[in-house]
C-alpha cells in the first residue's frame, strides 16, 4: 500500500472519520494497517504502518497513551486511529496537543464501521489504484516502444518521451551542459551541484523534485535524465518505467554515429549552418549548439569540404547529394574525422575537425578512399574542393567561400583530379582578372626560352618543371611523380635553369615561374 494519510482519509468508510491532530503528518505514507491487541504492539510496528485501536489497553492510563505516540512516532508509524464509543467517549485534549506537537496523525474512527470494514476499504482502493497504475504504465511502455521505432529529430524524441511519461524532463550531457529542459527550473539551478555521482537518486529543493537516472553507454556515463515528478514516492512499476525511458534515451542518443547524427544532430546543426551562411545567424549560436552536443568541429583547427556529383541533372542532384552525405557518414575512414555535413545549393558542405597531430594529407586520403568506393559501387564521380585550415569558428564563412571559389575555378579550368585544394588555386583567384595580353607577355618572358625549342623536348621539360614547382622544389618527389631516376630529374632541372636563366634557389624566381604556369593554364582554357 502506498497511500498518504490524507488520501486514506478520502477512502470510504475511513472517510467518515476525522483527523483530529497531527495535520503536519498528513503526507506520511500508509504502507499497511494493524490492530492494537497487545500492550507491546510498538515492538512489532513497521515503518509506514497505521495502527487502529479501541483504546482498551490505554483507557485508564493517559500517560501510557502519550508514551504510545512517542514510540509509534519513533518507529515511523503513519498514524493512530482510535475508535470512540466503547472505552473512550472523546480523545483526551492532552493527547491531541501532544500529537500536534509531534506532527503525528491522530484519527477519530467512525463508530458504525468495524476495523475490517475500514481496512478492506483501504485495500480495495489500493488495488484499484495499482490496477490503474499498471494499465497506465503498460500503455506508456507500448507508446515508448512505438516511438523508439520512429526516426525523429532528437529534440522531437525528447518531447515525445516527456509527453509519454506525463511529467517535465531534463537531459544533462556528460560535461554538465543542458541538452534539453522542459521544466520550469532554470538550467543553472539544475546543475548547481554538478558533478553528480553515477547512480539513481532523487534531487529535491523547496520548489521542485526530480528522479535522476544516469544514461549509460556500456560502462561509460554519457549524461543524465531528470524526471520532474511531484509525487512523494514512486512504486516499483513506476520506477521501472523511468528506467525503461532512460534506457531508450541512452540507446537512441548513443546508437551509432551514422544513425544518431544523421537523423538528429546532423540535421539540426545543418539548419544552423545554413542560417549562418545565408541569413547572418550569429556564429555564437552555431558554436553554442556544437558545445551542447559535444561536437568537435570548432574545438581545434578545421577545414571545409564542398563536394558535388559530376554530370548530375538538376532533378537528380538533390537526391544524389543526400546519398553522398549518407556515404560520408557510413564510410569507415571518414567516420573517424567526425565531420558534420549539410546539403547546400552549391553541393554537400562538410566541416571536418583537424586536431594537431594528424598526418599531412590523411583527410585527403580518406576522401579519396570514399570517392573510390562510390565510383566502384555506383559509377558516380564525386568531386571536392577543400578550404585552407581555419583556427576560429568565425572563419567558417571564409572557408566556405574558399571552397566555392576553388570549385568554380576547378570547373572552369577542367582540373582532372577529383579533390582540389584552395591553397593550390589561390594564386589563380588573385590573378584571374589580369588581361590576356599581360599574361602572354609574362609567359613569353619566363617560359619563352623553352617553348621555342623542339615541341617534344619542350613538352617534356615543361612537364618536369611544372611537377618540380608543384612538389615545392623537392627532387625526390619530382622524380617519383614523373617515374624517372633522381639523377635524371637533377639533370633536367639544371638544364632548365640554364635555358630559362633562373636560379631555382631563389624564392622570387620560383614564384615567377609558378605564376607563369598559372597564366599559361588560363590562356589555354580561354582558347579551348
Amino acid at each position: 500500500m502506498h497511500l498518504t494519510v490524507e488520501q486514506a482519509l478520502n477512502v470510504f468508510p475511513l472517510s467518515e472519520g476525522k483527523l483530529v491532530a497531527g495535520t503536519a503528518g498528513r503526507n506520511r505514507i500508509v504502507r499497511s494497517v494493524n490492530v492494537m491487541d497487545a500492550p507491546d504492539i510498538t515492538d512489532w510496528i513497521k515503518e509506514g504502518e497505521m495502527l487502529f485501536t479501541t483504546a482498551y489497553l490505554i483507557k485508564d492510563h493517559p500517560q501510557d497513551a502519550t508514551e504510545l505516540l512517542v514510540k509509534l512516532n519513533q518507529r515511523g508509524s503513519s498514524g493512530l486511529g482510535i475508535k470512540l464509543g466503547r472505552f473512550w467517549d472523546a480523545i483526551p485534549e492532552q493527547l491531541i496537543a501532544f500529537a500536534n506537537e509531534l506532527g503525528f496523525p491522530l484519527i477519530e474512527l467512525p463508530y458504525q464501521f468495524t476495523f475490517s470494514d475500514q481496512m478492506s476499504g483501504l485495500f480495495k482502493e489500493e488495488l484499484r489504484r495499482n490496477t490503474g497504475v499498471l494499465q497506465d504504465i503498460f500503455d506508456k511502455q507500448v507508446r515508448l516502444m512505438r516511438m523508439a521505432l520512429k526516426t525523429d529529430h532528437i529534440n522531437e524524441l525528447f518531447d515525445a518521451v516527456a509527453d509519454i511519461i506525463g511529467f517535465p524532463m531534463a537531459i544533462v550531457g556528460s560535461r554538465g551542459q543542458i541538452v534539453y529542459n522542459s521544466s520550469q527550473v532554470a538550467d543553472t539551478e539544475l546543475t548547481g551541484s554538478w558533478p553528480w555521482p553515477q547512480q539513481q537518486k532523487w534531487m529535491k529543493s523547496k520548489q521542485w523534485q526530480a528522479f535522476r537516472i544516469p544514461l549509460m553507454k556500456q560502462s561509460r556515463c554519457t549524461g543524465f535524465v531528470l524526471f520532474f515528478n511531484p509525487q512523494l514516492f514512486l512504486s516499483t512499476i513506476e520506477e521501472s518505467l523511468y528506467l525503461q525511458a532512460a534506457e531508450l534515451l541512452s540507446y537512441q542518443m548513443n546508437f551509432n554515429y551514422e544513425d544518431y547524427f544523421e537523423l538528429s544532430v546532423q540535421k539540426d546543426f545543418g539548419v544552423l549552418i545554413k542560417r549562418y551562411l545565408r541569413n547572418g545567424l550569429p556564429i555564437d549560436k552555431v558554436v553554442e549548439y556544437a558545445d551542447r552536443w559535444e561536437l568537435e568541429v570548432f574545438q581545434s583547427q578545421y577545414v571545409c569540404v564542398l563536394s558535388d556529383i559530376a554530370h548530375a541533372s538538376a532533378l537528380q542532384r538533390s537526391e544524389k547529394l543526400e546519398k553522398l552525405k549518407s556515404d560520408f557518414l557510413s564510410h569507415a575512414k571518414l567516420q573517424e574525422w567526425k565531420g558534420m555535413h549539410v546539403v547546400m545549393e552549391e553541393g554537400l558542405l562538410s566541416v571536418f575537425p583537424e586536431p594537431e597531430g594528424q598526418a599531412e594529407g590523411s583527410l585527403m586520403s580518406a576522401l579519396n578512399a570514399c570517392f573510390a568506393s562510390i565510383q566502384r559501387e555506383c559509377g558516380e564521380s564525386p568531386r571536392a574542393a577543400v578550404s585552407c585550415r581555419k583556427k576560429r569558428a568565425d572563419q567558417l564563412y571564409e572557408a566556405f567561400d574558399e571552397c566555392r571559389q576553388t570549385q568554380r575555378l576547378a570547373t572552369e579550368w577542367g582540373v582532372g583530379q577529383s579533390i582540389t585544394s584552395f591553397d593550390t588555386m589561390d594564386l589563380a583567384i588573385v590573378f584571374e582578372h589580369v588581361s590576356k595580353d599581360r599574361m602572354e607577355a609574362f609567359c613569353n618572358r619566363w617560359l619563352g626560352g623553352l617553348v621555342n625549342k623542339d615541341p617534344d623536348y619542350a613538352s617534356e621539360m615543361l612537364r618536369t618543371l611544372e611537377t618540380y614547382l608543384e612538389q615545392d622544389g623537392q627532387l625526390n618527389e619530382t622524380a617519383k611523380k614523373l617515374y624517372i631516376h633522381r639523377n635524371t630529374a637533377t639533370y633536367r632541372i639544371e638544364k632548365l635553369s640554364e635555358i630559362l636563366g633562373v636560379d631555382f634557389k631563389k624564392m622570387n624566381d620560383l614564384l615567377r615561374l609558378k605564376i607563369a604556369f598559372l597564366f599559361r593554364k588560363l590562356l589555354i582554357n580561354e582558347q579551348s
